[in-house]
C-alpha cells in the first residue's frame, strides 16, 4: 500500500487506506481459514451463487489501485492486450455517451463489447456484447475459472481483489475469450488515474466532463478531480473531451501534451447547436475539424445534445484516422435509435412519470434545466431518494425552485440517506429556495412514496422520480413490471 499512499492522492487515499486496507487486514484474519476451506469446495454451481460470491466481495470496499488488476491479469496471460479499447471517464454522461458509442458502432456493421456499470436492471447488463447481456451460464464459468485466483491473491499482502476488480477481470475475460468483439466500449468505475479499467491501453479516450463527485475519493476541488480523470490519457493516444471548466481544461492540455496525445476539445476543436426541441426528441447540429453533421436523436436534454458531440468527435477520429468504415446513414441511425435507462425516461404516460438519475449537483442543475425546456406541466412533483456520501446541499439549491410537490423517500440500500436528514437540509433551504407554497412528505417506504407520486400526479402534471440510481433501478422495476431485477454497483 506504500506505493498507493505516495501517490498525488495524498491524504485522501490514506482515508481510504484507514477505512478499507485496515479492516481488510482484519477481516483476512477471520477469514484466511474460510479461504483455504473455500479453495477446496466444488465450484460455484449457478448464476445466482456465482452474482452472490462476486457482491460478497463488496466489504473489502473502495481500494483505488491497479496492483491487484494487473496480478490477476498477468495470471492469465493479460487478455486485455488482444482488444481495442474506446475509454470512457467522466462524472456525468458516462453511460449515456457509452450507449451511444455501443449503438452507433452496431449501425455501422462493427461488434461491440460494452462495459458499464452501475447496472439498473440486472448483474449481467454490465457486459454486453452486441447490445445483449452475458449468458448466465457464461457469467458462471468465468466467474468459477476467476475464483481461484481471487482466494490465491487474497492470500497475500496485497489483499482480497474487490467486487469491482473482479467485474472487470469478468469483462476483459468474456470479450477477450469468449465473443471477440471489434470493438470494447469501456466505462471508468469512478475517476480514471488510480480505476482498475485503467489498466487497457485504449485506441481513443472520452473525457464526458467534471463535476463535484465522489470527492472523498478523488479530491474536492475540479483541478484534483480532472487530473484524475486526466488520468486516462495514454501516450499518443487521441482524446476527446466536453470539459468546460478553465482550470480543468488546462489540467486536460497538460496532460495531453506531455502524453503526446492529440486533444479534441469541445469549444475548441468541435462545437454544437441545437436546431429542434421536444419531448419526444431533439435534433441537433455538429461542426467539427472535418465537417459538419446533423444528428436527431431520441435522448432528451441538453447535456445529451454534449454527450452526442463528444461521441461524434470519436467517431470522427475513428473514421478519419483509424479506418473505420462509418456511413452517414447508418451514424445518423445509431444516434436516433440510442436509448440509456433511467435518464429522463418517460416510463409511464398516466400519470406522466419521468425517471432521472441525476444524484450530484452537476446533474441536479442539468435536471432541472431539462424539465423546464422539454416538458410542458401544471405542477411538478419530485420523489427523491439519496446515499449519505454526496453534495445533497448543492443538489437541492437547483432543484428546490422547480417543484410543487416534494416526496423525500430512502433508498433500499445499505448507505441510504434518512429521509429526516435530508428533510432537515430542505427546511434549511427552502425560504430562499422553495416555492413559498412548497408540499414536503416524509415516507420512509420508498414504495409507498411511489403510490403516492402517482396518486399526487394528475392528468395535467409530471411526475418526477431522482437520485440514487439503486432506487431508480428499483421504481423502473416496480413501474415497468420487471419481476427479475436485480441492483446494484
Amino acid at each position: 500500500m506504500s506505493d498507493i499512499k505516495d501517490n498525488d492522492l495524498g491524504r485522501t487515499l490514506l482515508c481510504y487506506e484507514t477505512m478499507f486496507f485496515i479492516p481488510t487486514i482484519q477481516m483476512k484474519v477471520k477469514v484466511m481459514g474460510a479461504h483455504k476451506e473455500q479453495s477446496e469446495e466444488v465450484s460455484l454451481q449457478s448464476y445466482g451463487e456465482a452474482v452472490d460470491w462476486i457482491n460478497g466481495l463488496i466489504p473489502f470496499g473502495i481500494r483505488p489501485g491497479l496492483e491487484r488488476i494487473h496480478l490477476l491479469m498477468d495470471r492469465l496471460g493479460n487478455p486485455q492486450r488482444r482488444l481495442k479499447f474506446i475509454h470512457v471517464a467522466g462524472t456525468n454522461g458516462k453511460g449515456s455517451s457509452c450507449a451511444f458509442l455501443t449503438q452507433t458502432l452496431l449501425e455501422c456493421g462493427y461488434s461491440v463489447g460494452t462495459y458499464t456499470s452501475p447496472y439498473i436492471t440486472k448483474f449481467t447488463n454490465r457486459f454486453q456484447f452486441n447490445g445483449e447481456d452475458i449468458p448466465e451460464e457464461t457469467l458462471l464459468s468465468l466467474t468459477n475459472r476467476l475464483k481461484p485466483l481471487v482466494l490465491e491473491i487474497a492470500g497475500t499482502e496485497l489483499g482480497s481483489p474487490t467486487m469491482f476488480e473482479v467485474s472487470t477481470a469478468v469483462a476483459i475475460l468474456y470479450f477477450a475469450e469468449e465473443c471477440y468483439p471489434d470493438v470494447v466500449v469501456w466505462e471508468t468505475g469512478l475517476g480514471g488515474r488510480m480505476d482498475v479499467t485503467n489498466i487497457v491501453t485504449p485506441i481513443v479516450s472520452l473525457i464526458t466532463n467534471i463535476g463535484y463527485d465522489h470527492t472523498d475519493v478523488l479530491g474536492d476541488t475540479i483541478e484534483q478531480i480532472a487530473t484524475e480523470k486526466a488520468g486516462i490519457i495514454k501516450p499518443g493516444v487521441p482524446v476527446v473531451s466536453c470539459v468546460e471548466q478553465t482550470e480543468a481544461i488546462g489540467i486536460l492540455k497538460d496532460t495531453a501534451a506531455k502524453q503526446n496525445s492529440s486533444l479534441y476539445l469541445m469549444g475548441e476543436q468541435f462545437t454544437f447547436d441545437r436546431l429542434q426541441v421536444s419531448d419526444r426528441g431533439q435534433v441537433m447540429l455538429f461542426r467539427g475539424p472535418f465537417r459538419e453533421f446533423e444528428l436527431q436523436m431520441r435522448m432528451l436534454g441538453e447535456h445529451q445534445c454534449k454527450n452526442a458531440a463528444g461521441v461524434m468527435m470519436v467517431l470522427e477520429v475513428l473514421r478519419q484516422y483509424m479506418a473505420f468504415v462509418l456511413e452517414d446513414e447508418t451514424v445518423s441511425s445509431g444516434f436516433k435509435t440510442t436509448f440509456w435507462a433511467g435518464r429522463l425516461e418517460q416510463v409511464s404516460d398516466e400519470p406522466r412519470i419521468v425517471l432521472d438519475g441525476a444524484h450530484n449537483p452537476e446533474g441536479a442543475e442539468t435536471l432541472a434545466k431539462s424539465i423546464r425546456e422539454t416538458f410542458r406541466y401544471r405542477k411538478l412533483n419530485l420523489m427523491m431518494g439519496m446515499l449519505a456520501n454526496k453534495h445533497h446541499h448543492a443538489y437541492l439549491q437547483h432543484i428546490l425552485p422547480i417543484v410543487d410537490t416534494l416526496i423525500l423517500t430512502e433508498p433500499d440500500f445499505r448507505r441510504k440517506l434518512d429521509a429526516e436528514a435530508l428533510y432537515d437540509l430542505v427546511q434549511e433551504l427552502k425560504d430562499a429556495k422553495a416555492k413559498p407554497e412548497l408540499d414536503i412528505i416524509v415516507e420512509r417506504d420508498w414504495r409507498k412514496a411511489l403510490s403516492l407520486l402517482e396518486s399526487r400526479t394528475e392528468r395535467e402534471d409530471l411526475g418526477v422520480v431522482t437520485g440514487t440510481l439503486y432506487m431508480i433501478s428499483d421504481v423502473r422495476a416496480t413501474l415497468l413490471h420487471q419481476t427479475d431485477s436485480e441492483k446494484g454497483w
